[in-house]
């Protein structure tokens, strides 16, 4: 006989927004934080020079990001931003990529088949990181900080001491919530709609002098279309560098990032949002090692993310099930989930193995965290017991 279901939880999270982007806004958001926004305005105009030159200059502090890097905008999120520093600076050297989730495979995808650049693809399963001692030190390097995807993160940056080659670091949703070590780091993106809870559509690159010089002293001969651009003849493009819109932005998403910088501030910074970021975590991981049902995708406890928390399922009943009929089974019970308005946007992704994903960021409430753990439970049981009566799952 199935396992009767346990009764509904009495409390509910007050803020059901899990997703792995976009992500929750920041604690007490409302839309009247973009009453502000100078919509209607042009692109050049002193005032919306200023707010773009305002969002950066709070990227760099909160991030502790050094002076010398430059700190710029691009659109089409962090993929414009990612693939603007592939197409210009990839090629002078053989490439090593990193590919243990949905992103990486993507940016090797890019590397191979279309820049087709030498390049050598050192992949893992979902769940695990390659082997980063065969990292080549005089190859440029490309990788995701954090696997969105797969919930697997680097735990350091000591596989990069001593790297000679350019580091490219996929930042997106490690950004704001892990510390990074930019002497490090040659390029790191990263977007609003990550992290931070900001609306989508534009992307933030960052550069050091020795991505700068390569962009100076290189030249690929490849065509690059104009939003990925970042030369201007045969050198960088200062303006664009220096934070000149490359494009028309829309001002309402800059200012829904300037209110969430400024509540970064407020939380304390970067050491401040990290520890937020940590607490979810732990919330999350106290009730993942006391159940049996549920375990992590990341193999390697130093190797778990922090923000997009990404599990599978262990119980032998469920398991013994093919992929199709756990995918069922995850679909059930984020639908339950959001039917009840418990929790938004928890299946995880579809490339990944069958399961669950809740972000744990920075802009998320550990009393949320914790208000969501028996409803976990409840809606595992009531799927399951609806599968068994679909006769999909053995009694």
């Amino acid at each position: 006989m199935p396992t009767a279901a346990p009764q509904k939880p009495p409390r509910q999270p007050e803020r059901p927004w899990f997703s792995s982007g976009p992500t929750c806004k920041r604690p007490g958001w409302t839309v009247k934080a973009l009453e502000s926004a100078p919509v209607g305005r042009s692109n050049r105009s002193k005032v919306t020079v200023g707010r773009i030159q305002q969002a950066l200059e709070l990227t760099r502090s909160i991030l502790e990001i050094p002076e010398d890097y430059k700190v710029f905008l691009m659109p089409g999120s962090d993929t414009g931003a990612f693939e603007a520093a592939m197409w210009n600076l990839l090629g002078q050297r053989r490439v090593q990529l990193l590919a243990f989730e949905n992103f990486g495979e993507l940016w090797a995808d890019d590397a191979v088949k279309h820049l087709k650049l030498d390049a050598e693809v050192l992949k893992a399963p979902y769940g695990r990181l390659p082997d980063l001692g065969k990292i080549d030190p005089e190859a440029d390097l490309v990788f995701p900080w954090n696997g969105t995807t797969s919930g697997v993160r680097v735990p350091n940056g000591d596989f990069l001491k001593g790297h000679k080659g350019l580091v490219l670091c996929d930042a997106t949703s490690a950004a704001f919530c892990m510390e990074l070590p930019w002497p490090d780091l040659d390029v790191a993106t990263f977007s609003f709609q990550k992290a931070l809870g900001g609306e989508a559509g534009i992307g933030v690159l960052v550069l050091s002098p020795r991505a700068v010089e390569r962009l100076n002293t290189w030249e690929s001969g490849r065509a690059i279309p104009k939003v990925l651009r970042l030369k201007k003849g045969a050198q960088a493009d200062d303006k664009t560098l220096g934070g000149d819109a490359i494009n028309t932005f829309s001002f309402m998403v800059i200012e829904d990032y300037l209110d969430a910088l400024k509540w970064a501030t407020f939380e304390g910074g970067l050491s401040g949002l990290v520890r937020r970021c940590n607490n979810n975590f732990d919330a999350l991981a106290e009730w993942v090692e006391a159940t049996s049902w549920i375990d992590f995708v990341a193999e390697e406890a130093d190797q778990r993310s922090t923000t997009s928390v990404c599990l599978k399922f262990v119980d032998p009943l469920v398991t013994a099930q093919p992929s199709e009929v756990q995918a069922k089974l995850a679909a059930k019970i984020a639908s339950l989930l959001e039917i009840e308005g418990v929790a938004f946007d928890l299946n995880g992704y579809r490339a990944a193995p069958p399961g669950l994903r809740v972000w744990c960021g920075c802009t998320v409430e550990t009393d949320d965290i914790d208000a969501l753990l028996p409803w976990l439970d409840w809606a595992y049981a009531e799927a399951l017991a609806a599968l068994q009566a679909e006769g999909l799952v053995a009694v």
